[in-house]
């Protein structure tokens, strides 16, 4: 996308940053861009929050698009909830895009954003056009499947962000994480359901991640592709510049 002049872009890059109540749960949100600009939805993964996008969204609003940034409950400015149930992020997610009047819109989801990214596309298929999974998490299909997601040395990271990250409730990691270890039978069913042209990110021999697994993934979305950026799980602030690349390329092909 193109469309605005150097000294426009440069005025609305800076992020606005928004709150909307969704009934329970306050989402806090930064928007870059243009309100009228076509919209590009960015979802963090755990114990990080919107701000992990600045650079990738001040890119791409400078490019002439409306990119908007979700604190997910209980990170960055959210709400703290009693509760994180994955299905309550997509429902607050959605809840965003209508009060919104989004539709329509590019998801862009990093770790635990991923997957609530891949929810809002089953859930709610005409909000998603585009999807892009960066470093999914892969749980696994069933009880017989035990190559699933948390590695161990996935779970020494995740332990070391909830002791030296702030900015988040713990709470929230630590469900996140329990709740994917379990077997996903429905998310895997769901996957084939999923009508936006997808993309899965996957970070290299870095990652915590297999490439088997993330093959499964694209192979469960009818006609996604798996690109490699060799930056391990953190894709987007790691190689930045590639990431970038890498979603431009497929938005405009």
């Amino acid at each position: 996308m193109t469309g605005t002049s150097a000294s426009t872009a440069v005025a609305d890059v800076a992020p606005r940053v928004l709150t909307m109540a969704l009934g329970n749960i306050d989402v806090r949100y930064r928007e870059y861009g243009r309100p009228d600009a076509p919209a590009l939805v960015l979802l963090h993964g755990g114990a990080s929050s919107s701000a992990t996008w600045d650079r990738l969204a001040s890119s791409l609003a400078a490019e002439g698009w409306r990119t908007v940034a979700v604190d997910l409950r209980g990170h960055g400015g959210s709400t703290r909830a009693v509760s994180y149930p994955l299905d309550a992020y997509c429902t607050d997610v959605v809840g965003l895009l209508d009060a919104l009047a989004l539709k329509q819109v590019a998801v862009v989801g990093h770790s635990l954003g991923a997957h609530v990214a891949s929810l809002v596309a089953y859930a709610r298929p005409e909000l998603v056009s585009h999807l892009i999974l960066e470093e999914p998490p892969v749980p696994s299909r069933d009880d017989a499947d035990d190559d699933g997601l948390l590695a161990p040395r996935f779970l020494l990271e995740s332990l070391g962000l909830l002791i030296f990250r702030r900015g988040f409730h713990r709470r929230a990691v630590v469900s996140a994480l329990r709740q994917l270890r379990q077997p996903q039978t429905d998310w895997w069913r769901q996957l084939a359901a999923i009508r936006a042209r997808t993309l899965v990110v996957w970070g290299g021999p870095a990652s915590h991640l297999s490439l088997e697994r993330l093959e499964l993934v694209a192979a469960a979305v009818p006609g996604a592709r798996l690109v490699t950026i060799e930056a391990g799980h953190l894709v987007h602030s790691r190689r930045p510049a590639e990431f970038y690349d890498a979603v431009t390329a497929f938005l405009a092909d």
